[in-house]
């Protein structure tokens, strides 16, 4: 978590945060708004010294307490930048404000010898395993699509990376894809029982080392391998760290404590928080056509790495009391990496339409209708109009029903490499296929 915020610091991340006056919002917290600068970097400082003090366990509880409200903060502010280890670290930081992670081996244990603890309740333990768990089996899960299981988009990936050392000479050889394909599923599906089983753990370990060490090479995704490969050890016997402080000269001893008796309340809120984490994933199955094209049900739900889209939109913007019309270009009011989101996803576009007609509407213009002209391409199809261009989007409302302007993709998966987005550019500037 401070690693991350460096980061942010390092590659100025936190000035993107201001760049604009327009935003893409999570629904429902639409409201959630940037510090004026410099309020934002003051913001990360706090997170920074936050993310410090739970790694040493000083003042824990109120580090884990700031850290997750102003963590949650940054999560909520755009859209465009959702990651799913972002999602995984303010989950974890929530559950850090209940666990008793500072009993030991921590600041606040040396500077109040009587909080200090070797035991923890074993319930503790299975929920943070619960939680490191829960992507791993639905990413696995999530896996077993179509388009994953015919090779893409890993095919389309592999063949961008000759350049790399080993494998490079081979992205082109299908049992290169293959071995990425079935492998990343199976680890996904197994590698927590493995984990858990004494017999297997050592190899688990091993093949989740290669995944995590291998997916930082071949993706750009930040800290997340190296934050799941630091995970991994969790799954570990609590006598195995034991072990380890032992062997440097740091003894711990301590009766064990029972492995489930938390309070009935405690117990009810453990399992409604799980339940939600375990059906939240599922949603996606309520609304109809493929998830990673229409994204309906698709945040939140562990789909990691799954697909590669590309697109261009054009809103064309009519006010029939005056006959007027404007064509608007998005890149006007959003940057490069905004509006590449923002072309793919269904959601966003009906977001900066409502934003559009908004403007219009202050200048004078109160029955603006806006729709849009786009062309999206989903792992190597060629590209296809993803909204209805017939349909008024100022007129739509956002909801978490069914979106019926979302067309259908009956474009069946082509082996051909995807096409380059200025095809599809041409295709939405031209308005013909």
């Amino acid at each position: 978590m401070l690693v991350e915020v460096i980061r942010f610091f390092a590659h100025g991340w936190i000035d993107i945060f201001n760049a604009s006056d327009f935003r893409f919002g999570y629904y429902a917290f639409e409201w959630v708004r940037p510090w004026p600068d410099p309020g934002m970097h003051i913001h990360f400082a706090v997170l920074g010294v936050a993310a410090a003090c739970l790694a040493a366990g000083f003042c824990y509880r109120v580090a884990a307490i700031i850290f997750f409200i102003g963590f949650t903060h940054v999560f909520l502010l755009d859209e465009t930048r959702y990651l799913n280890h972002f999602y995984l670290i303010g989950l974890i930081s929530f559950l850090l404000i209940f666990l008793p992670a500072n009993r030991a081996c921590s600041v606040d244990a040396w500077l109040r010898p009587a909080i200090r603890s070797h035991v923890t309740p074993a319930w503790t333990l299975w929920l943070m395993r619960a939680q490191i768990g829960i992507p791993y089996l639905f990413g696995g899960i999530a896996k077993l699509s179509s388009d994953w299981l015919h090779g893409e988009p890993m095919r389309l990936w592999l063949s961008e990376r000759a350049h790399m050392p080993i494998i490079g000479p081979h992205v082109q050889e299908e049992w290169l894809v293959y071995f990425f394909v079935i492998g990343g599923l199976l680890l996904d599906l197994f590698i927590v029982p493995c984990l858990l089983w004494r017999r297997t753990r050592a190899l688990a370990f091993c093949a989740a080392a290669s995944f995590h060490l291998l997916n930082s090479q071949l993706f750009r995704i930040g800290i997340f391998p190296w934050l799941m490969l630091g995970a991994t050890y969790i799954f570990f016997p609590p006598d195995a760290f034991r072990r380890l402080l032992s062997k440097i000269g740091i003894t711990t001893t301590g009766d064990a404590t029972p492995w489930w008796r938390p309070r009935r309340a405690v117990a009810s809120v453990v399992t409604l928080y799980l339940a939600f984490q375990v059906l939240m994933p599922f949603r996606h199955f309520l609304y109809p056509g493929d998830v990673h094209w229409t994204e309906e049900g698709h945040r939140f739900s562990w789909h990691m790495k799954l697909r590669t889209k590309s697109g261009d939109a054009l809103f064309d913007l009519v006010s029939p009391s005056t006959g007027r019309t404007w064509v608007v270009d998005p890149l006007m009011h959003l940057s490069d990496t905004a509006y590449e989101k923002m072309a793919t996803h269904p959601d966003m576009i009906l977001q900066y339409s409502h934003f559009l007609a908004e403007q219009k509407r202050r200048e004078g213009f109160p029955d603006i209708e806006v729709r849009a002209r786009t062309m999206v391409s989903l792992n190597g199809r060629p590209p296809r109009p993803l909204i209805d261009p017939q349909v008024n989007l100022a007129r739509e409302h956002r909801t978490l029903s069914r979106s019926s302007w979302i067309l259908p993709l009956n474009e069946p998966l082509a082996r051909p490499a995807i096409r380059p987005p200025e095809d599809a550019r041409h295709y939405v500037l031209s308005g013909t296929e």
